[in-house]
């Protein structure tokens, strides 16, 4: 059984010298809950900057850096790294290496400038090797063990995962979302317990229930986050016009590999268009029902479109490009339900901003998500087109059921909700757990 490891500061988190590899942020588009975490971490940061703390950044050689928009943190040093992304799995071997000589120097800047200690955090898929500071690793994915027949099939790929396997087993400190993902990264990696620490994800803060007519219900922003004011003041009920939806419609945010399981998603959709219109349905309600998937690349689309294609709903499927936080939030947060059919889920945020909406979830029952989940929304077995068309069509058309998911989404959303600032002041205790300077008295007592 996992369990989250007292700060050996007490209540108050120290402030360490943070080594952090934030590449990701250069190209969300590659990594997105990685550089989606990142950046509401840093911005988090930035707002609530505390006494001692500062940061060596390792980017990589691309500009603009986009950590210069933290203006507030105390910035150490940049380190750029070369690019290893064009060796593909051999980027699996060679990151590790990389970020160790990055890191080289780091805790010695810490000492002459006073800070507590020092720290290396990761998110991204690469940890140091034999690091001479405490290693934090933010575990976002688990696909590359929980698939290996797709993320460990050439013998590159294989060895460098291994090798990722056997550096997060000697890290001080494994961060995961759920209790689940930390069963499971026991299961995994043999990862000891004693070295995981569940810190639960936020939502955006621009995902808030909608008021009745379509608008948000409130503008507030997270901490250090910025927006253009077009962005605050977009109008889903726009954006849905636009788009040729109907008034009731499903979304999907997640991502489109071989995490995810579309094919039983338009499976289902076929099953529905089948079976024809439900009794007593409302004529004024789409049927079959439609389905707005967001982000998804010019690739994305020609697959799906010959997906399906073959199963003759194409006509169901809408399409969104990548757009900002504030208009994303008002699609989810009008939507009748957000739908997650995955097979590899360790992190499930798209889960966590669709209830912080208020809108139920219809998501497989794998990895975090029933934990996220919860009386939120319908959970089902992935891999089944029957169950997935049964629980969409159950959403859809019963009104008493979708209005007790919505009160329990709505239930979890208020002014107290779980915010980026609490899992900042979180990751931070960590950090001073396992990289804060220790005096000869703590190390006698145990402290």
């Amino acid at each position: 059984m996992t369990s989250t490891r007292p700060a050996v500061s007490g209540p108050d988190p120290l402030g360490l010298r943070v080594v952090m590899d934030t590449r990701p942020l250069e190209d969300p588009s590659r990594a997105p809950t990685t550089a989606l975490y990142l950046g509401e971490l840093l911005a988090a940061y930035d707002a609530e900057p505390i006494d001692g703390e500062s940061f060596a950044f390792l980017v990589g050689l691309q500009r603009p850096d986009p950590t210069e928009a933290y203006a507030r943190l105390d910035v150490a040093a940049r380190r750029r790294i070369p690019p290893s992304r064009l060796l593909r799995s051999g980027a699996l071997t060679v990151d590790p290496f990389l970020l160790r000589g990055a890191s080289i120097g780091s805790a010695w800047w810490a000492d002459q400038s006073g800070a507590a200690g020092a720290v290396f955090h990761t998110a991204a898929g690469a940890i140091p090797i034999g690091s001479r500071l405490p290693v934090v690793v933010t575990l976002l994915d688990l696909a590359p063990w929980e698939l290996p027949g797709v993320y460990q099939r050439s013998p590159a790929a294989a060895f460098g995962q291994r090798l990722r396997g056997r550096i997060l087993r000697s890290a001080a400190a494994v961060i995961v979302g759920t209790e689940a993902t930390a069963t499971a990264v026991q299961a995994l990696l043999r990862v000891p317990s004693e070295r995981i620490v569940v810190v639960p994800l936020a939502a955006r803060a621009a995902f808030q229930p909608s008021r009745p007519d379509g608008s948000p219900a409130g503008a507030t922003r997270g901490p250090g986050r910025r927006a253009s004011s077009a962005a605050v003041t977009a109008d889903p009920r726009s954006d849905r016009e636009r788009l040729g939806l109907p008034q009731r419609y499903l979304v999907y945010s997640g991502r489109y590999d071989a995490r995810q399981d579309l094919a039983s998603l338009i499976g289902a959709l076929g099953r529905l268009a089948e079976v024809g219109r439900p009794t007593g349905l409302d004529p004024a309600i789409a049927w079959p029902p439609r389905v707005l998937l967001i982000g998804a690349s010019p690739d994305d689309r020609a697959a799906l479109a010959r997906a399906t294609a073959r199963q003759g709903v194409g006509d169901l499927l809408a399409y969104a490009p990548a757009m900002t936080e504030e208009r994303m939030a008002g699609l989810v947060g009008q939507a009748r339900a957000a739908i997650l059919p995955t097979i590899s889920e360790a992190a499930g945020l798209p889960a966590i901003e669709a209830i912080a909406a208020g809108t139920p979830v219809i998501a497989s029952a794998v990895g975090a998500l029933p934990e996220i989940v919860g009386a939120a929304g319908i959970l089902v077995e992935p891999r089944d087109p029957a169950k997935l068309a049964a629980a969409i069509a159950t959403a859809w058309t019963e009104d008493g059921l979708w209005d007790r998911l919505r009160a329990e989404a709505l239930s979890r959303s208020g002014p107290n909700r779980r915010s980026w600032a609490d899992v900042a002041r979180a990751t931070r205790v960590v950090y001073t757990d396992v990289g804060a300077r220790r005096s000869p008295e703590d190390e006698v007592t145990g402290i």
